[in-house]
C-alpha cells in the first residue's frame, strides 16, 4: 500500500522539531533522585513464598555448582 500521506502547511520538519527541543532543553528541569532509605531487616515482616517458589530456588544451588 503506497504512503499517500503529505505534510500539511501546520506541520514542521525534522529540523525544526529538533531545533524547538534544543532550544526547550534547558528549560526542563530534572529532579534529583533520592536515594531509597535503606530498611532495617528487622523491620521486615509478613514476607510469605510459595512452596513451589521455595522448592526452585532450594534446587537452583544443583545447578549453580
Amino acid at each position: 500500500m503506497p504512503n499517500n500521506i503529505t505534510p500539511s502547511e501546520s506541520e514542521i520538519s525534522l529540523a525544526e522539531l529538533r531545533g524547538d527541543c534544543a532550544r526547550m532543553a534547558p528549560h526542563w528541569v530534572v529532579p534529583a533522585k533520592a536515594a531509597p532509605t535503606p530498611v532495617a531487616p528487622s523491620l521486615i515482616h509478613g514476607v510469605t513464598v510459595p512452596d513451589a517458589s521455595a522448592r526452585l530456588i532450594d534446587a537452583m544451588s544443583e545447578y549453580g555448582d
